[in-house]
Order: structure tokens, then C-alpha cells, then sequence
């Protein structure tokens, strides 16, 4: 059939599908939702994502998502610096944070190990967590990986390596299933995860 559609909306309807979760009626529906926006909407529409993505780095510290050089947790001076919690994405930090109840650091994996899709951990940013543990006043780690089969790899992986140097190390426990995502998890079940977490 032929395409009705005039190019470059059918360039945009395009890089749309190429975000998760959308699938071809999902990006023609925010393409036409584009289309519908005021000139200047729009535009800020656009700017904005250009701006996102040449402004935003990784924290030199903790790898969370920033505009500067540190992130603004690693910036404050008030957190408990003996505890770092392991995360796998900056979104589940923000999960956490939340709860307005932790008050450590936090450490940024991007990812977890996950063999069958080539990620194994020198793709992520364990070898930074143990340099932070060996440099300083480091008490508790508490891995906060997902209840799935990568979460579990990795939680168990990170266990073994700080088991030499000292540190507890605790997993994320009571409240959280199994294949259950830590993103979507309510303010009551994180907090019953961290005061149930178990030693790795």
C-alpha cells in the first residue's frame, strides 16, 4: 500500500517506535500529538531533548545522572557517607529517594550482568564500586538489584567480590516478589525491604 504519510512525519513516527514501549499506533499517536502542539511548544519540545542529551553526564562519583561534574546526592554533605546503596539505574534511585527515609550514597551500575544479552560486569561500573569501598569509611553496602535472575547475578557477584575488604553487604529483602521491579514499588514496600535486608 502506498504511504500516505509525508516524510518527515514518517521520520518522526519512526525514531518514536525506537523508544521502549512504543510500538507503531503508540509512535503514530505521539507523532500527530506533535503535530497538534503550537509552534513554540514544539520547539521547546525538541530543545529539550537536544539539551537533555548534550548536558547530562554521569556523576564522577556515583554514576547517577547530573548536569555538573557530581550529582547532587554525592553533593550533599548531610548524607551518611558509610553507606552506599548499589542500584541498577538512576530511576530506581529515584525510587528510593522517595521514601525520604535512606540517607546514604548511592552507586549507579547501568545495567546487570546478564550473559545471555553479552552484559557481563566489566560493562558496568563495578570496578568504581570497589574503588570506592577500598578508598574510604565505607560500613554497609546494600544491594538494591532487582528479585530477577540478573538482580540476583549480580547481587551475588558484587557479595563476593567486598567479602575480602571488611564491609557488610545486604540485599534488599521482605516486600519487594520475585520479578518484581523496584521502580514501581511503593514508598511502604521499599521501606520493608531495607529494614529487612539480609545479609549476602
Amino acid at each position: 500500500m502506498k504511504n500516505l504519510l509525508p516524510a518527515p512525519l514518517e521520520t518522526l513516527i519512526e525514531q518514536f517506535e525506537k523508544l521502549p514501549g512504543i510500538g507503531k499506533k503508540s509512535a503514530q499517536r505521539l507523532a500527530f500529538a506533535v503535530l497538534r502542539q503550537p509552534e513554540e511548544d514544539a520547539r521547546k519540545f525538541a530543545g529539550a531533548i537536544v539539551e537533555t542529551r548534550e548536558n547530562i553526564r554521569r556523576c564522577k562519583i556515583c554514576f547517577n545522572l547530573t548536569d555538573g561534574e557530581i550529582c547532587p546526592v554525592c553533593a550533599d554533605e548531610s548524607r551518611d557517607r558509610g553507606t552506599i546503596c548499589v542500584v541498577e539505574d538512576p530511576r530506581y534511585l529515584i525510587a528510593i529517594e522517595r521514601t525520604n527515609e535512606y540517607t546514604g550514597l548511592y552507586h549507579v551500575l547501568h545495567g546487570l550482568i546478564s550473559p545471555l544479552d553479552g552484559v557481563g560486569p566489566e560493562s558496568l561500573y563495578i570496578k568504581e564500586l570497589l574503588e570506592r569501598v577500598k578508598g574510604g569509611d565505607v560500613r554497609e553496602v546494600i544491594v538494591a538489584t532487582n528479585a530477577n535472575v540478573e538482580g540476583e547475578a549480580t547481587s551475588l557477584y558484587i557479595g563476593k567480590l567486598l567479602a575480602p575488604l571488611g564491609v557488610r553487604v545486604s540485599r534488599l529483602a521482605y516486600g519487594l516478589p520475585v520479578g518484581g521491579d523496584l521502580e514501581y514499588a511503593d514508598e511502604v514496600t521499599i521501606l520493608r525491604a531495607f529494614s529487612g535486608r539480609n545479609l549476602i
